[in-house]
């Protein structure tokens, strides 16, 4: 079970500016850089709670708009990390289900499966207009049925607190990597099976060790 964004694409920066700069168009308190990542990996509307609290719906609906327009005008140019394609289609080659959980919607989702090429190796998705927001285990629980796999034969992979936290309410492991919304010390609390500084090392790790 993979995370998207932060995990395959190198989007989590891309993201945070967006919400730094549309909160401030729109006369919200000034956020931070490193507060709006650290929401990354919730729904957009979960994110927005999070940071700015208890605003008018109407803001909300505004700066969830805003910003998932700018993401889509953008996102052509958001790069996978470097060994993630071949290490889908290895994977995929070997016989592996994989599965993507992630906190975007589903129009984003499918815009960048059909951009990665990845669509005939995923077996299923599942996304937060559909589900509950992460950590809500909802999303592996409907894929794993989906899949028809148990939770000891499942992993997820993510860069956020709420991936792992997710994997913990599914009763499945996971593996944790660094170069996305959270520092590792942060990953470290939720007892992933693995961290991984880079995608090199958690392209080796899943090659040997799936």
């Amino acid at each position: 079970m993979w995370d998207w964004d932060g995990t395959l694409a190198d989007s989590t920066g891309m993201i945070a500016r967006a919400l730094v700069k549309e909160a401030a168009q729109m006369g919200l308190p000034r956020l931070a850089l490193d507060k709006a990542r650290n929401v990354i990996g919730l729904g957009l509307r979960e994110s927005i709670y999070t940071l700015f609290g208890d605003i008018p719906v109407e803001q909300v609906q505004a700066l969830a708009t805003q910003c998932s327009a700018n993401y889509y005008a953008g996102e052509q140019e958001v790069p996978l990390f470097g060994e993630a394609n071949a290490l889908i289609m290895e994977l995929s080659r070997r016989g592996f289900k994989q599965a993507v959980a992630t906190g975007k919607g589903r129009r984003g989702l499918n815009l960048a499966l059909d951009r990665s090429g990845f669509s005939s190796h995923i077996n299923g998705t599942k996304t937060a207009d559909e589900c509950f927001s992460k950590p809500h285990p909802q999303m592996l629980d409907e894929l794993m049925d989906e899949l028809v796999v148990t939770p000891e034969r499942t992993v997820m992979i993510g860069d956020s607190t709420y991936d792992l936290q997710m994997a913990q309410n599914a009763g499945v492991q996971s593996l944790a990597v660094t170069f996305g919304a959270h520092t590792r010390k942060k990953l470290l609390k939720h007892d992933p099976k693995g961290v991984f500084n880079t995608f090199k090392e958690l392209n080796d790790w899943l090659l040997n060790n799936a």
